[in-house]
């Protein structure tokens, strides 16, 4: 099993990188925790291209984390068309208002970070 530097397992977490401001501050909470030990950012572009490799492994993690923007929910549905099991979390959902702005908002990004870290346990 792999582990992060805090001693855990590796949470793998997908972020939905959306051209809005949530898809682009779900980017940077995926960012911001695998920085802090919390997890570990993988790719979900790999996954909706179907690289077998990248399928795998996130197939074999002990935890994911998937983080959308909006109900569109692209990042949970690629997830499920490969059968994953995940945690997901939509930041709509969490308060935050979607729009076209991609200068986010230090304040908005906090409260996606918050939600993401309740649900992992910190």
């Amino acid at each position: 099993m792999e582990s992060c530097n805090c001693g855990g397992p590796i949470t793998m977490i997908l972020a939905c990188s959306g051209g809005s401001n949530v898809g682009q501050i779900s980017n940077e909470v995926a960012r911001r925790l695998t920085l802090e030990n919390k997890g570990a950012m993988f790719c979900l572009a790999g996954m909706g291209g179907d690289i077998a490799p990248l399928v795998e492994r996130t197939k074999s993690a002990e935890r994911v984390l998937v983080i959308d923007g909006c109900p569109v929910a692209c990042a949970k549905k690629t997830l499920e068309r490969h059968g994953i099991e995940h945690e997901w979390l939509e930041l709509t959902a969490a308060g935050i208002e979607k729009s076209a702005n991609l200068e986010l908002a230090e304040d908005e990004i906090q409260t996606a970070k918050d939600a993401a870290e309740e649900m992992l346990g910190f």
